[in-house]
């Protein structure tokens, strides 16, 4: 075409390449299978080659015309991202006022484009960090423009007047609380503060949805909550019991959703590998053993809008993440798929309230099933009301002292499942 000749895929030899003096590699084919995405993405990167996507755009790329990205190497780590698409989801969605805390970070920002997909009449995204919030908004309005009523509301759900100033203003019917303290090192280090951000705040909005008459809460949680090791697991625990305890007394429809960690998230280790491969090394792993399960962000979200459409009452439920990890072989895959060599892997050593492997499960055996083969319900007995009043009394007396190691300990007794680190890591090969 034009003098261009046009080849079919095994008559474009490395030598005929050279011989055009090829220097870029585009796949012009997005949807291809992963494992020949792999197998091509090696081939040509082997032979030092630069490797281009020409994909359809995103709401991360908002606009309407394909366009040529960088490849991402998250493509060829996993299995193929599942479609979590359901009907009766959007329905349940459409034309509600939902609010979601923490709207603005990884998870959050995700929920935001999903519900903005199922026609909602209101959007509210709240967050304490206005830049986050303010990038999704912008993406937002890029991509729907008016027809998309959006507002961003700046606060902190610890702030119980400002936050209370925002159900009065407009009454949301479904809350979605991804606002959380989620970094477990730091929060080993700022107990207090994750006591106070994370249960405090949840104990806000539960009161809030309350008394706004909300349809529906949906707490997203986490498998650290799960046989707790560290401070930001163990408060998001309690969260849980917190939610499970409120929907025998009250008036709204509560649930909770566990899943493990999200690739591209803000705390995920993908970016740091890539930052320190683009360095040139080292890799650092904490521990070669350490196993962790993965799914993407618009799959987590996906299944978290899902089961909580699906919620009637009080359910713990349990995403499905697929295989393990292993965290060395993910970085061993990092370092051969970027092409580049002789990058060591050093071990640092497990870092504070660290586990080498997160388990999604308490008891197996207590699982029931749902309508999607990916969502799982735990079932776990309700605390009274009562029995939160007083947990939530202990914790409230340790964080007034600001006192980490009391704070801490206070923990440790209202949250029966909290353990030491090194009492789950005993017997790991």
């Amino acid at each position: 075409m034009y003098g261009i000749p046009v080849w079919y895929a095994d008559e474009a030899t490395l030598d005929k390449l050279k011989a055009y003096e090829v220097q870029e590699i585009v796949f012009a084919i997005p949807t291809m299978d992963v494992t020949k995405k792999k197998c091509l993405y090696e081939h040509y990167k082997n032979a030092g080659y630069k490797v281009k996507v020409y994909d359809y755009p995103t709401l991360y790329t908002a606009g309407s015309k394909r366009n040529l990205r960088e490849f991402d190497i998250e493509e060829l780590l996993f299995r193929k991202p599942l479609a979590v698409t359901n009907e009766a989801t959007n329905a349940y969605y459409k034309d509600k006022v939902i609010l979601i805390t923490g709207g603005g970070g990884s998870i959050g920002s995700e929920l935001c484009r999903q519900l903005a997909k199922m026609e909602p009449r209101l959007i509210v995204i709240l967050d304490i960090y206005e830049n986050g919030a303010y990038d999704v908004q912008q993406e937002l309005k890029i991509a729907y423009g008016n027809d998309l009523n959006l507002q961003i509301e700046i606060c902190s759900i610890t702030h119980k007047k400002a936050l209370e100033k925002v159900f009065k203003k407009y009454h949301p019917q479904i809350v979605i609380n991804a606002a959380a303290h989620k970094h477990v090192p730091l929060m080993e280090h700022n107990c207090v503060e994750a006591i106070y951000n994370n249960v405090f705040g949840t104990k806000n909005l539960i009161e809030l949805c309350e008394k706004y008459e909300a349809q529906r809460f949906m707490m997203v949680s986490t498998d650290k909550a799960v046989n707790p090791t560290n401070v930001m697991g163990a408060t998001k625990r309690m969260c849980e019991m917190m939610v499970q305890s409120a929907s025998t007394y009250g008036h709204v429809k509560y649930s909770a959703t566990r899943f493990g960690n999200v690739l591209g998230s803000a705390g995920s280790v993908i970016p740091l590998f890539k930052r320190q491969i683009a360095k040139g090394g080292p890799v650092t792993l904490t521990d070669k053993r350490i196993i962790r399960y993965f799914m993407t962000i618009p799959e987590a979200s996906q299944l978290v809008l899902q089961s909580g459409a699906m919620a009637n009452n009080g359910e713990l439920f349990v995403l499905d993440m697929g295989q393990p990890v292993k965290i060395l072989d993910l970085a061993q895959n990092m370092i051969k798929l970027s092409g580049a060599h002789d990058i060591e892997i050093v071990e640092t050593g497990l870092r504070p309230g660290e586990k080498l492997y997160e388990e999604l499960l308490i008891n197996s055996q207590t699982l029931t099933k749902t309508d999607n083969d990916l969502i799982f319900i735990e079932k776990d007995t309700p605390l009274s009301k009562e029995e939160i009043d007083e947990k939530l009394e202990v914790l409230r007396n340790a964080i007034e002292s600001e006192d980490d190691n009391d704070a801490r300990e206070a923990l440790r007794s209202v949250v029966p499942t909290f353990r030491r680190p090194e009492e789950i890591n005993q017997g790991v090969k």
